[in-house]
């Protein structure tokens, strides 16, 4: 009989799996260990109690949904959590699409991971989860998280000014995107 994956889906290094309650220690810990990292760009909870409440508006709202990317075997244990992908705001009837939010952990930073997860994410987004369009919005500075949007197949389409506040300010961000027919 074949062996039942833990994974939603997963490529030769990572798999993606739904958020869990069951995380909040290690998530946070990750989170902590990664505020360098992170700053300016995103703050995700650092507390038990703070990754409770954000896994369950991911869990429990139909409008979101939230992957953990995690390496499949490495250094730091089978299923360590490198990264996690998070789909908000998914309209569906004829938009059919969701907005990417997404970070790394600073283990798991620079090593390819999450350019696998996020690819994975997508596959699955316009399989599984039958959207169309998915976009990610990203400030102008942040390098990193443009070359993953790049190297993932997404375009460039746009730049919004004053878009979200964050860090204490409105920040402008440019606005790449991709469509199922664009993976094809």
């Amino acid at each position: 009989m074949p062996h039942a994956s833990r994974y939603l889906a997963e490529g030769p290094r990572v798999g993606i799996r739904h958020f869990a309650y069951e995380d909040g220690a290690e998530f946070a810990a990750r989170a902590r260990e990664s505020k360098d990292l992170h700053h300016p760009w995103l703050f995700p909870p650092d507390t038990a109690d703070g990754y409770t409440a954000y896994a369950a508006r991911l869990i429990e709202d139909r409008t979101r949904a939230g992957f953990m990317v995690c390496e499949k075997e490495s250094e730091h244990g089978d299923g360590a959590i490198a990264g996690f992908i998070n789909i908000n705001n998914i309209v569906e009837g004829g938009f059919q699409s969701g907005a990417l939010g997404y970070g790394a952990f600073a283990h798991a930073a620079g090593r390819g991971l999450m350019r696998e997860g996020l690819d994975l994410v997508v596959g699955y987004a316009f399989g599984a989860m039958r959207l169309h369009r998915l976009e990610i919005n990203v400030q102008p500075r942040n390098a990193a998280s443009i070359a993953l949007a790049r190297s993932c197949g997404f375009r460039l389409e746009g730049f919004s000014p004053a878009m979200l506040f964050i860090d204490g300010a409105w920040r402008d961000h440019e606005r790449w995107a991709i469509t199922a027919e664009m993976r094809a």
